[in-house]
């Protein structure tokens, strides 16, 4: 994909670990319980969980902090989150439900709270060098993407966005908060500059992915 970046499984959803200069971050945690899965994975890539010093969290959705909890009592990792998210991943507000698919896999899906050390206000630092936050709202009000300035860009979309056989398309409408948000937000991206994207579910682009994005943007606009 590109160096120093791996995607990682965790069930049928991805996290993806960036290694820079002072140690390890991830963007999101997967599914729940699978926090020992995640530190096996990190250990192939050749490095160790306690090099793990940050987690972005690119949306308060389960299947995307399911492991938050865990992995941040085992390193101590800094969380980092959208304000607009906190209250639900901190278990301050219950998940929400907008559809029956979501309803049915609540008792499956229960992510434990955990504390945001580093609440994100719109776009901007994350706190890591070389990352910017890019407010992606709609899917969940607090839902971020993530660009990293390496190798022409990498763009972590999340689920703003996904693509199947390279071709991209926007978040479900069945499970987004707002899905007209959602697909502006989605739009948005193709004003951004990278090569690569990665997403929580679906495969990579690589390879001029923006334009992917400008295509996905000329059908939608």
């Amino acid at each position: 994909m590109v160096d120093g970046v791996w995607e990682l499984r965790s069930g049928y959803v991805h996290a993806h670990l960036i290694e820079v200069d002072d140690g390890l971050v991830l963007v999101d945690t997967g599914l729940p319980r699978r926090a020992g899965k995640l530190a096996l994975a990190i250990r192939r890539t050749g490095h160790d969980l306690d090099d793990l010093h940050t987690i972005l969290t690119t949306h308060q959705h389960p299947d995307h902090i399911g492991s938050l909890a865990d992995l941040r009592q085992r390193t101590g990792a800094r969380v980092v989150a959208h304000r607009a998210d906190v209250a639900v991943i901190t278990g301050e507000l219950p998940q929400p439900v907008h559809h029956w698919v979501m309803r049915l896999s609540a008792p499956f899906l229960k992510a434990a709270p955990s504390p945001v050390d580093h609440p994100l206000d719109g776009d901007g630092p994350t706190g890591v060098p070389g990352i910017t936050a890019v407010h992606t709202p709609g899917h969940t009000p607090g839902h971020v993407s993530f660009l990293l300035d390496r190798a022409g860009g990498v763009l972590f979309a999340g689920d703003a966005a996904s693509a199947v056989f390279g071709r991209v398309r926007a978040a479900p409408r069945a499970v987004s908060a707002d899905p007209a948000l959602a697909l502006r937000s989605a739009v948005r991206l193709a004003e951004l500059d990278f090569q690569v994207a990665v997403f929580g579910h679906g495969t990579a682009v690589t390879g001029d992915a923006v334009s992917r994005f400008r295509d996905f943007a000329a059908r939608h606009r």
